[in-house]
């Protein structure tokens, strides 16, 4: 298949089977702002379960952490944010829109050709206010990063775990920026999510466990099958570099609008801690027991959104094809992170005795396979077979039972296979067996895709 150049078969398929809406669509929308429908909501959270499960619940040297979004404005001094979480934007003189000016070249308007203002900076922190009363209330901010939760509850969670040092925290959660030129569908948004770790080293340790972040976050997405050859690493040059970053890389991903950041893996050093202690006055030191000495930990940062990696694994596993004449629209997502794993469907709705027969298969699928796991299994009788195949194909549902007539003497069912339109015929009763193997089958070959 030839890979896509533009978003809009995504942003079509997203909205007609409803993985993404537009925020507040009957009153004419709200600029880069999303709703995730019922399928959307699904494909996060098995890419949030996946992290985690990874992550954290693989890992023997990491804690979880859900740190609230509104935090003391003292945080947002202290950490920089206040003073430099600054973009420079630029406006048309004549149709009034704004640019960031490192996103645009020369002094003409890309939208109109008009002449563009000098660049000036603009905050990208999003205000708010506690309390009723604005004239009393508390001004603060809705965070832009969940990191700054995990630092300043960094000596709760040291003292509370009892970790030792090398250790992480990790956190998923909503973040928000006032972004200037938000835009290519869910890729740049104002309000996001994220899945950060601060993993906590000993100085002179750092760059080697930041190689090893590094590498694991290449494999984590190729074991979830995206294309190793539209995934690469990119070091920060110094000039690009935060200022608090002694080194950073990025993965990125080719999307169809170009290359561009999937993830980003800073060496953060002990910037934040020490700014911490610094402004609150408690110590966030670690103690050697070892050494027999105090330090503060330098930091690993590998920093994910949740959104961004949703659109890179739809546009990695949509497919065009040509069958029988006809073209196919179908999403080869990974079973881990198929919204729906298995489809039943009855041949025939108008014969109750297939219908009862096929609704018994769903219910015993969706409570439990053999393997212990649960099944995202969904019914389905709401068209011809055909239009159904073609349904689940472009929702990205690895396999379809069928029960026909047939099935009421035989006690078997018509499976078919999403990537190859292969169909076996497997006994109801080993149903819940056949397609653990074969799911996990189908998870070994995308694996393989993005090895």
């Amino acid at each position: 298949m030839t890979p896509l150049t533009t978003l809009d078969p995504i942003v079509s398929l997203c909205k007609r089977r409803g993985f993404v809406f537009q925020s507040s669509e009957i009153y004419g929308g709200i600029g880069s702002t999303w709703d995730w429908g019922p399928l959307g909501v699904e494909l996060k959270r098995n890419i949030k379960e996946a992290w985690w499960h990874r992550v954290v619940l693989e890992r023997d040297d990491m804690e979880g952490l859900d740190a609230a979004i509104v935090m003391h404005p003292k945080v947002w001094e202290a950490s920089g944010h206040v003073e430099g979480f600054h973009d420079p934007f630029t406006m048309c003189t004549a149709c009034k829109r704004h640019f960031r000016a490192d996103h645009v070249n020369g002094t003409a308007c890309p939208a109109c050709g008009g002449v563009l203002s000098e660049p000036k900076p603009a905050s990208l922190m999003l205000e708010t206010f506690l309390g009723p009363v604005r004239e009393t209330a508390l001004r603060t901010y809705l965070r832009p990063e969940t990191a700054q939760g995990i630092f300043v509850n960094f000596d709760n969670v040291l003292t509370t775990s009892r970790r030792k040092i090398p250790f992480g925290i990790a956190q998923i959660g909503k973040a928000f920026r006032n972004e200037i030129t938000p835009g290519n569908f869910v890729f740049r948004s104002r309000e996001f999510e994220q899945m950060e770790i601060e993993f906590f080293v000993e100085p002179g340790t750092d760059e080697q466990w930041h190689a090893h972040w590094v590498d694991e976050r290449m494999r984590w997405y190729g074991d979830l099958g995206l294309s190793r050859e539209r995934l690469r690493k990119r070091l920060h040059g110094k000039d690009e570099l935060a200022h608090y970053a002694k080194a950073c890389f990025d993965i990125e991903y080719e999307f169809p609008i170009g290359w561009s950041e999937l993830e980003g893996i800073a060496n953060r050093t002990d910037f934040d801690l020490k700014r911490h202690a610094e402004c609150s006055g408690k110590s966030l030191t670690y103690f050697d027991e070892k050494k027999k000495e105090h330090y503060v930990p330098y930091v690993i940062e590998p920093s994910a959104g949740v959104d961004r990696s949703a659109l890179a694994f739809l546009a990695d596993a949509y497919h065009e094809e040509e069958v029988r004449g006809e073209k196919r629209t179908v999403l080869k997502l990974h079973p881990d992170l198929a919204p729906v794993q298995v489809a039943v469907l009855p041949l025939l709705r108008n014969r109750p005795d297939v219908v009862q027969l096929a609704r018994e298969v769903h219910a015993d699928l969706r409570r439990r396979r053999s393997g212990g796991g649960t099944l995202r299994c969904r019914y389905d009788d709401t068209g011809s077979i055909g239009r159904l195949y073609r349904r689940q194909d472009e929702i990205g549902t690895p396999f379809c039972i069928t029960v026909d007539v047939q099935s009421l003497t035989d006690r078997k069912a018509t499976v078919r296979h999403r990537d190859t339109m292969v169909q076996d015929r497997v006994g109801v009763e080993q149903l819940s067996e056949y397609l653990e193997g074969k799911l996990g089958e189908v998870g070994a070959a995308r694996d393989g895709k993005g090895a």
